[in-house]
């Protein structure tokens, strides 16, 4: 039976204190950890795209999508205080409904913490772009982005470019450097250890929290109301198409949970970590995006016909060209860098200069944490048998899982150094909102199938939350664009050959054994 291989927690806790990582992290670097993953990309970069969508609607879509992030955070913890080791949401769905569930699970982090990482190492290359021009040095625009390729890449395959092909080849360029360039920093770090990538992250978080504070003492003064009108401006199904697409604004705290392993007492500290993050982050969102919207409004761009235009398209691009070019100000919902370009309109422009120096050193904190996800995911599956253990090695003087970061690394490095931010946000929520729903079934399940296990956190109302946690995945899910939704499926394919052509035969726990070692999994379910 494909569904029969489960391994038990206990086998799961016996493998991780046999082949374990340093415990260093305590509830307050856990909580920064938290932080540095999630403010970032969103509250920095995919403002614009919310407002497009939603118009000042927005604040409902950082609720929406904060509500389903805060019961599946709740599910987490009562998962992460029982099985403190890494391995996220994939570790907790190997226990519970069995290893090609958890397959898929972790097969879907990729989308989640690769992608993701990708994605923020591109959006903070245009905002360190747009930061030297500023500063009036023009960092070449054939090294600093890869339009023109990605353009004659969709030509070449019969598709449209999502860039006019002349544009892209006069502003465009093949590569991304400062993409890669910041992949590669941040994968040096994560190799030489947690601790040392836990103190230059709170050093970060600080700066970036510090900008935040800013931003929001500069634009609350001066709020007009009447910028809140119409507040719905695409109804509904505005608000959830935003909420569905800047969920990736709160991707990153579940890396909280990766961490468990290298957590001190984490039934404590990992639940600390998860909620108490998350909380910091949604009640910064609020206050930033009502500082945005009342300075300078957010209603969104329509067409020649009126038609609401789709955000990155090359209609929302000419749109926005033809709005500056009449002399107006530009619209917040064209701006590539919305809090710096706020802050310029209402004449602040060196504090303005301020917040886009302070997403520059932030946005890398958010890489670190995407690629740190990552590492621990596959160090996790490789330490199971289901990727090459080689993987699962650990290095002897930094005790950090070293090849693993360095394929990590060189995977995302390579994303980032070719391919635009465009759609990846929405690409990586697809994973994302797959495995969140897991891990609230996997609560439920295991309610029944183990209620007398010792949970140090438990899930309030778990019949309630969880139920909630499913409905809201599955509903913003359904309100990504078709694309979005499409990948998901596709590339749970490929998983599946994967796991079938590979990893099923190697599987330790197919194969009756805990780990490399070759000890027996007397407790482990094979069949």
């Amino acid at each position: 039976m494909i569904f029969g291989r489960v391994k038990s927690l206990d086998a799961i806790l016996a493998t991780a204190e046999k082949k374990s990582l340093h415990r260093s992290l305590g509830a307050f670097q856990l909580t920064l950890l938290g932080i540095g993953a999630v403010i970032g990309t969103g509250i920095f970069v995919l403002t614009s795209e919310a407002a497009q969508k939603a118009g000042p609607g927005m604040l409902l879509s950082f609720i929406v999508a904060g509500f389903v992030c805060a019961v599946a955070a709740l599910c987490y913890s009562e998962l992460a205080s029982m099985v403190p080791v890494a391995g996220s949401a994939y570790t907790y769905t190997y226990a519970v409904v069995g290893e090609l569930l958890a397959w898929m699970v972790g097969w879907a982090l990729i989308l989640e913490y690769a992608v993701g990482a990708s994605a923020v190492a591109v959006g903070w290359s245009n905002h360190a772009v747009g930061l030297l021009s500023a500063s009036g040095f023009h960092f070449p625009a054939i090294i600093s982005n890869a339009d023109a390729l990605m353009a004659h890449i969709q030509l070449a395959f019969g598709a449209a470019p999502s860039v006019d092909l002349t544009t892209a080849e006069t502003v465009g360029g093949w590569i991304n450097l400062p993409a890669v360039l910041i992949s590669i920093a941040v994968m040096g770090l994560l190799v030489l250890g947690t601790t040392e990538s836990a103190f230059v992250n709170a050093i970060l978080v600080c700066i970036k929290i510090a900008a935040l504070l800013l931003f929001v003492a500069l634009t609350w003064p001066g709020m007009n109301t009447a910028h809140f009108e119409p507040f719905l401006p695409t109804g509904s199904i505005g608000v959830f198409g935003a909420a569905a697409s800047i969920f990736f604004a709160y991707v990153g705290f579940d890396a909280v949970s990766t961490a468990a392993e290298e957590t001190k007492n984490p039934q404590r500290n990992v639940p600390i970590g998860l909620i108490g993050s998350l909380v910091v982050c949604t009640i910064f969102y609020l206050l930033v995006a009502s500082g945005a919207i009342g300075a300078i409004g957010s209603q969104p761009v329509t067409g020649a016909n009126g038609a609401l235009l789709e955000p990155g398209s090359a209609e929302m691009a000419g749109r926005c060209a033809a709005i500056t070019a009449s002399g107006a100000i530009e619209p917040l919902v064209c701006s590539k860098e919305a809090l710096v370009h706020v802050l310029q309109v209402i004449g602040h422009p060196i504090f303005g200069w301020f917040v886009g120096l302070a997403a520059v050193l932030a946005l890398p904190s958010v890489v670190l944490m995407m690629m740190y996800g990552q590492t621990r995911i596959f160090f996790t599956m490789a330490r199971d048998g289901l990727l090459p253990t080689k993987l699962a090695s650990v290095h002897p003087k930094f005790r950090t899982p070293h090849i693993v970061t360095y394929v990590t690394g060189a995977a995302a490095t390579i994303a980032a150094a070719f391919l635009p931010v465009g759609k990846l946000a929405d690409y990586s929520n697809s994973g994302t909102l797959f495995a969140f729903l897991m891990v609230a079934v996997s609560v439920m399940v295991l309610r029944k199938t183990d209620p007398a296990r010792k949970r140090p956190f438990r899930t309030p109302l778990v019949w309630i939350v969880a139920p909630l946690a499913i409905i809201g995945c599955i509903a913003l899910y359904l309100s990504l664009p078709l694309t979005a939704i499409l990948v998901l499926p596709i590339w749970g394919i490929l998983g599946l050959l994967v796991y079938f052509l590979y990893s099923r035969s190697r599987s330790f726990v197919g194969r009756g054994v805990i780990d490399d070692s070759g000890e027996a999994a007397p407790d482990a379910t094979h069949r």
